[in-house]
């Protein structure tokens, strides 16, 4: 399998980068990114034989089996169906694009190619969710609520690394995506129900920094969500999730009980790195021939929701 990584030398173009070098059979035989001293000097550090600053150079390639999109989330769903159109197969990063219409364009060309295309749905390879997704599909569990908190201190248009950023990142689009998809995957429902509140918008960026989302399944199944840029301490996202048989409470790659008893997760997954469980799943699906967990079509149901939050703001 020979890949093209896409905005390589940003925070997750290198997660992926790492994470593909743990993966046997994997070469990576073409970066990408927007400063052709930047990215021709980072291909040279790492070994890789071709760099580009224009994704079409990349996709005529004929060393290049494959994409993974880690660009701004502008950029997604154009660059997801410039790769399909090229004959690529593509992983594109989170969210796969930041407006509905975007995401069903994106579900249409991949129907009409019939590559495997797969949105970067980490959490539903994450070994706690895994956990309590294994439950539930061995009709151990049944949640009947989920409270999730995302919670990050960014007041300026920084990225993961601390560097400045080209564009602006979003708490529904993109954060909220994460959990969103999460709650339908795990129910196996897509929402009836779901609104959204949100704060004032910043002075600068144009993007509100506080969100508040209620979610419910034609079951009955209620998820609360909070998201803030506003807070000063831990950051990250953690799961309490209100069961049948239980209360769990995710953090991270680890998972509690409701008394703060820590569960061996041991043997749930073959790493507990979440960008290498993707990147395996994507790999995996494309030497076999079948459609991946967390394809474009399968999180389609997510990006509708997100669309219907957006619109009760």
């Amino acid at each position: 399998m020979r890949v093209c990584v896409a905005g390589a030398y940003g925070a997750f173009g290198i997660k992926h980068l790492d994470a593909i070098a743990n993966i046997k059979g994997v070469t990576v035989t073409s970066v990408m990114g927007p400063t052709k001293d930047k990215i021709e000097a980072f291909a040279a550090a790492r070994g890789i034989p071709h760099a580009a600053t224009d994704l079409a150079d990349c996709l005529s390639r004929d060393d290049v089996d494959a994409v993974i999109l880690s660009t701004p989330t502008g950029l997604h769903a154009e660059q997801a169906i410039a790769c399909m159109r090229a004959g690529k197969h593509v992983l594109v990063e989170i969210p796969m694009a930041d407006t509905l219409a975007d995401s069903q364009a994106v579900v249409a060309v991949q129907k009409e190619t019939g590559v495997v295309a797969m949105a970067g749905q980490v959490r539903r390879f994450n070994p706690s969710h895994q956990w309590i997704h294994n439950k539930i599909a061995a009709g151990e569990l049944k949640i009947q609520q989920m409270d999730v908190q995302t919670y990050f201190f960014r007041r300026s248009n920084m990225n993961a690394k601390g560097e400045p950023r080209s564009w602006t990142d979003h708490l529904l689009w993109h954060h909220a995506c994460h959990t969103v998809d999460l709650f339908q995957y795990q129910t196996g429902e897509t929402c009836d129900k779901a609104f959204g509140l949100q704060g004032p918008m910043h002075p600068d960026l144009n993007i509100a920094m506080d969100m508040a989302i209620g979610m419910k399944t034609p079951s009955g199944v209620i998820c609360n969500l909070s998201l803030s840029f506003n807070n000063d301490g831990p950051f990250g996202t953690f799961f309490r999730y209100i069961c049948d048989n239980g209360t769990y409470l995710a953090r991270y790659d680890d998972l509690f009980d409701g008394n703060d008893k820590q569960i061996d997760l041991t043997g749930v997954t073959m790493s507990n790195n979440g960008i290498e469980l993707i990147d395996r799943e994507f790999f995996a699906a494309i030497k076999e021939g079948r459609e991946p967990n967390g394809a474009v079509a399968q999180v389609l149901g997510a990006m509708e929701t997100l669309d219907r939050i957006e619109r009760s703001f």
